[in-house]
């Protein structure tokens, strides 16, 4: 088996790897990082990943760091597996390039904190900062009123198909989803009925169960 993700199965960017593979329906080797007992900062790891996080993927003698960069490899590496993450269209790709940004700065900047507060913290028996919260919320609804009004035109992010600008929201929704922040999504029909469709996707399940 050519392909190895390291990882750690609570992991947001790890998730996000695992979805990537399953909507590819691409045969990997997932490796368990413990990162309770610092294996992410062992020397061995780090020539995976200098910065001491996860995942990391192995693809033969391709080693890959950063979540986002490996979901783009996979889907440019194997456009004939699964299902086709990125449009070939210039102008159309251009699209859901603006959206995998996104994502990435709007989005994940607020969600992933608000994730942090709500979901982790009483995982680990940490106290939530709700004047953190609060203004998180606020900022996150900023983001997703732009995704309402985005979502009023299209079905999708990048367009009328499913694409990696929609996958890389799944590990942040996944946890917002069990939290009260929950609300925010459902305030809005289009956000609503988007992250619904999303997160029941057959390879999402997979990538959350496996």
């Amino acid at each position: 088996m050519a392909i190895k993700l390291y990882g750690s199965a609570a992991s947001t960017a790890t998730l996000r790897a695992k979805a990537c593979l399953a909507e590819k329906e691409l045969d990997y080797e997932f490796v368990s990082v413990n990162m309770g007992n610092k294996e992410h900062k062992s020397p061995e790891f780090l020539t995976r990943n200098p910065f001491g996080q996860v995942p990391a993927l192995e693809d033969g003698d391709l080693k890959l760091f950063e979540s986002r960069a490996i979901t783009q490899y996979l889907a440019h590496t194997y456009p004939d597996n699964g299902t086709n993450l990125i449009i070939h269209d210039p102008k159309k790709m251009a699209i859901v390039g603006v959206w995998i940004e996104v994502e990435a700065q709007k989005f994940d900047q607020f969600g992933s904190k608000l994730a942090w507060e709500l979901a982790y913290k009483p995982m680990f028996g940490l106290t939530t900062d709700e004047a953190a919260v609060e203004e998180l919320e606020k900022k996150l609804e900023q983001v997703l009123d732009v995704y309402e009004s985005r979502l009023s035109e299209s079905k999708y992010l990048g367009g009328d198909c499913f694409t990696l600008a929609d996958l890389h929201h799944l590990p942040i929704l996944k946890y917002l989803f069990g939290t009260k922040a929950k609300r925010l999504f459902d305030a809005r029909p289009h956000v609503s009925a988007w992250a619904a469709e999303i997160q029941s996707r057959p390879a999402w399940v997979k990538a959350t169960t496996a």
